[in-house]
């Protein structure tokens, strides 16, 4: 009686040692680039479709931040010394928020060629602003729009 061949298994475990790695490396990237999206729940609501709604879009440009309404362009602010102006953008957002207390949330929509640092920097004066209130010298932080949803610039 013949005994059964060995099956040569070394090109199938150097390939497992080659794919195994490669696959785990591309499935950490596929998912930093996945975007969490705020989609509406309730299409059907009338007294939300009567109020027009206020929709706050934040540009940034390498000229400079865009502050929009979804509609039109509300204001600018070019860059200073190469740099985005973010307090003049936390100023004008808390005004914004002051107008329209309950609106939690706010687009940040992006060229192509805006480095992650800034990106950064935008979201951080979006979310969160420092105020000085009445004596106390030290700035307090208060919410604006902590939810945040980012996109590419039109």
């Amino acid at each position: 009686m013949k005994e059964a061949p060995e099956l040569n298994i070394t090109t199938f475990l150097n390939l497992m040692v080659v794919l195994v790695p490669f696959l785990l490396i591309t499935a950490v990237f596929s998912r930093i680039t996945i975007l969490e999206l705020n989609l509406p729940t309730d299409a059907g609501d009338a007294s939300k479709a009567d109020k027009p709604k206020m929709t706050v879009e934040v540009m940034v440009r390498e000229k400079g931040l865009e502050i929009g309404n979804g509609r039109t362009i509300l204001t600018r602010f070019p860059k200073v010394d190469d740099e985005y102006d973010v307090q003049k953008l936390s100023e004008y957002l808390l005004m914004i928020k002051t107008k329209y207390l309950g609106k939690k949330d706010a687009t940040v929509l992006m060229e192509p060629d805006i480095e992650y640092k800034n990106l950064v920097l935008i979201m951080d004066a979006v979310r969160m602003a420092e105020v000085v209130q009445g004596d106390n010298p030290e700035p307090q932080e208060i919410e604006l729009f902590p939810n945040i949803s980012i996109g590419d610039a039109p």
